[in-house]
C-alpha cells in the first residue's frame, strides 16, 4: 500500500513538474487594422442610423424558403419514415444488440397489395 502511495506521488509530482510552464510575455501587442479611424467611425454612424436594426426576426411576416424538392416527393418521405416499424430503436439501444426489423414496412405493403 505504501508502494503505490509513493508511485502516485511521485507521477503526480511528475506531471505537475512537466505541466507548469508558463508562455513568455510578449507585452501588450499593438492594434492592427486596414481601417482608418475616421472610416471606422463613419461605418459606426451608419450602422447605428439604419432602419429597423432592432427589430426581432420573424416580426416582419413569414420567411421566405427556397424549396429544394417536390412536395409530393417531401410528403411521401414523411410518411414513409413516420410509419416504419422499428423508427424509435437504435443499433445501440442494448449492448451488443442488432436492430433487426421484424415488420413489412406499411408503405412496401401498400405498393405490393397494388
Amino acid at each position: 500500500m505504501k508502494t503505490m502511495n509513493i508511485l502516485s506521488y511521485a507521477a503526480l509530482t511528475l506531471l505537475v513538474a512537466t505541466g507548469a510552464q508558463a508562455e513568455p510575455y510578449d507585452g501588450v501587442h499593438p492594434a492592427v487594422s486596414s481601417k482608418s479611424r475616421q472610416d471606422v467611425n463613419a461605418e459606426a454612424v451608419r450602422t447605428a442610423s439604419a432602419p429597423n436594426q432592432n427589430v426581432a426576426r420573424g416580426s416582419r411576416g413569414p420567411e421566405t424558403v427556397a424549396a429544394s424538392k417536390d412536395r409530393a416527393i417531401v410528403e411521401a418521405e414523411a410518411i414513409r419514415t413516420a410509419s416504419a416499424p422499428d423508427q424509435n430503436v437504435a443499433s445501440g439501444s442494448r449492448v451488443n444488440s442488432k436492430v433487426v426489423s421484424t415488420m413489412p414496412h406499411p408503405a412496401e405493403a401498400r405498393a405490393q397489395a397494388k
